[in-house]
């Protein structure tokens, strides 16, 4: 199927690249169909884009890579949506807010986006865990944190 995004122009995409948000992100309920998509020259981040709205595209990364104690429970409705069964079906994103310098940009830790592989359903879930915020600042290190 072809598509057009915000950053790559008018692409080609497969079915099987597609995640279903079956609720769609808040702020964006009646996106449900997301691809994620690789940034050329950079390995660490991708583009979330959805494939009916080519506005509606976040860059994403992996938080585990930016914070050592990074963790939570996947709450019940989270586990029944996605229909997870084992945490090796799943992998984690962070959705982030680029700015200038790039070092200043930040990862929503609140609210991380999961994605079980095996069905490929995604949720962004809300956590209710004051250790995290949604402006972690990137360019602290893990090293620094």
């Amino acid at each position: 199927m072809q598509i057009k995004t915000k950053f790559h122009g008018t692409i080609q995409i497969q079915t099987d690249q597609l995640w279903n948000f079956p609720k769609g992100l808040p702020g964006f309920e009646n996106e449900t169909t997301f691809t994620l998509l690789p940034i050329e020259g950079n390995n660490a981040f991708q583009v979330l884009q959805s494939i009916n709205t080519p506005s509606v595209a976040f860059i994403v990364t992996n938080p585990y890579t930016l914070v050592d104690d990074y963790s939570f429970d996947i709450d019940e409705p989270t586990i029944e949506l996605l229909n997870i069964e084992k945490p090796e079906d799943l992998f984690v994103l962070g959705i982030l807010t680029v700015k200038q310098p790039f070092e200043t940009s930040t990862i929503n830790l609140q609210a991380p986006l999961i994605f079980q592989m095996h069905n490929r359903t995604a949720k962004q879930m809300i956590l209710n865990d004051n250790r995290f915020t949604t402006r972690h600042i990137i360019g602290h290190s893990k090293e620094e944190v």
